[in-house]
């Protein structure tokens, strides 16, 4: 008889604690759904949005101007690169191995002294 008591009143807080925990579920569900949270969620939503685009947009017209004024100074002849001066008989070196045509060669430089162990040492350059 106590054995059932006990399974009767176990089952019966389990129960309390299922209802009150789907109560608040529930709750904060039907919030988190009314019109007025929606419509924030849009419009943070188009807020990042429209600063992505925004961003990307100036980042290609940055883009545009360093390719257009390196084509200026190709046009005008005040840049030239090691294509334009090979001849089609002519082969590139790099470590002693010749370089096919459209093969890309990473070049590292290193530094001497102590700002090559700070955290900060890596550079970037924009719109390269």
């Amino acid at each position: 008889m106590i054995k059932r008591i006990s399974w009767f009143i176990s089952g019966a807080a389990a129960g309390i604690a299922g209802a009150g925990y789907t109560k608040r579920k529930v709750k904060r569900t039907a919030a988190h759904l009314a019109p007025v949270q929606a419509a924030k969620r849009v419009i943070n939503g188009a807020r990042t949005r429209s600063h992505t685009v925004a961003e990307a947009i100036r980042d290609g017209r940055d883009a545009m101007r360093v390719k257009e004024n390196e084509l200026r100074a190709r046009r005008d002849g005040r840049v030239s690169n090691l294509a334009d001066q090979l001849g089609p008989d002519d082969a590139v070196l790099v470590n002693g191995h010749p370089v096919q045509p459209g093969q890309v060669i990473v070049m590292h430089q290193y530094r001497d002294g102590p700002e090559t162990k700070s955290k900060n040492s890596r550079r970037t350059r924009r719109g390269a």
